[in-house]
């Protein structure tokens, strides 16, 4: 089956991370679209496709999905218009909707994503998320731990993480430990700001209880420096633990059922920046493979949605200083 892939943005990571392997499969034609078309002329110079002026244009070419890799302050926006204009698949860059920026997420955000997803179903528009930290070979490795032994249920969540890897590492929560049923959470007093990012913001620190019962603890700040690890995540199971650090940092697992300490790392030559951008040839390459094989994406839209009612129900404890019911004050059911 070949497939005809719309490009929604050509800013910086679509150059980098999407075009070079999209462009590799010998299956795939490429149309682009960006805002400042001179961007999108430069793309289809370098490594071939078809410029596609407006997004009426981009329905009319009949891609078998479009890849949304703008500025995530637009993306719903973009997202809205190609869902009217009959797209049948849509593929978004994380997060779903940030109409201020990915660390100044709000609870517009959410409801305009979830308005979004609604309308998707609606016209039978199938969406669905990047996510490509899922990808990490760390995660993949802990993934099949998990399902590999008899750790039981996760029982206990702890995170301390750069705003750089935020959404992600919600959605990491959510791939192991399921959905997040309340949040109580605080702000900084001083807004630490990213050079790498060129974000400003507060550190953040919530306490969580799972749905599943599970308790838990998450940080984000700006405040950690480039060069440290970018990410903890630990994962406390009934017979185990689980802890990860950083894209290209090591695995621990702890079997307590078998007496096992095992651990897991990348070959030394290789770098955070070389699993970040094979992570997005995995992640972009399984969502080609449903494609082809007609199933439903890695990732779904969803995921997208549930990262973003973590974040909305995170800003409305902290600004009215109550625990907060994530499922009821911020339902997503009939999405």
């Amino acid at each position: 089956m070949a497939l005809k892939i719309a490009v929604i943005g050509v800013g910086k990571v679509s150059k980098e991370q999407y075009i070079p392997f999209l462009a590799a499969q010998s299956d795939v034609t490429l149309g682009y679209y960006n805002r400042t078309e001179a961007s999108a002329h430069l793309a289809a110079e370098k490594f071939g496709g078809e410029v596609l002026p407006t997004l009426a244009a981009v329905a009319t070419w009949q891609p078998t999905s479009a890849l949304v890799l703008t500025s995530e302050s637009c993306r719903f926006d973009v997202g809205m218009e190609l869902i009217e204009l009959g797209l049948p698949r849509i593929f978004f860059e994380k997060p779903l909707v940030a109409a201020h920026g990915q660390a100044h997420v709000t609870e517009e955000d959410f409801q305009n994503a979830r308005k979004m997803l609604q309308l998707a179903r609606q016209r039978r528009c199938q969406t669905a998320m990047v996510f490509n930290y899922r990808f990490f070979e760390q995660t993949v490795a802990a993934k099949k731990f998990v399902a590999s032994r008899a750790l039981g249920q996760v029982i206990n969540v702890a995170g301390l993480v750069h705003f750089a890897c935020w959404s992600h590492c919600i959605d990491l929560i959510h791939f192991f430990a399921g959905d997040v049923a309340e949040i109580a959470a605080l702000s900084g007093t001083v807004s630490r700001q990213s050079p790498e990012l060129g974000i400003e913001a507060k550190d953040v620190t919530a306490a969580l209880r799972m749905v599943n019962g599970a308790t838990g603890s998450l940080i984000g700040t700006t405040g950690m420096k480039w060069q440290q690890p970018l990410y903890e995540l630990i994962f406390t199971f009934e017979n185990g633990r689980i802890h990860m650090r950083d894209l290209d940092g090591r695995l621990e697992l702890l079997d307590g059922a078998a007496q096992m300490h095992e651990e897991i790392s990348l070959v030394r030559h290789t770098s955070r920046w070389d699993q970040y951008t094979a992570s997005f040839q995995k992640a972009v390459g399984a969502y080609l493979q449903t494609l082809r094989d007609g199933q439903p994406p890695p990732v779904p839209g969803i995921d997208g949605l549930r990262e973003l009612q973590v974040e909305a129900a995170l800003k409305r404890s902290i600004s009215q200083r109550r625990a907060v019911r994530v499922q009821e004050e911020f339902a997503i059911e009939g999405v």
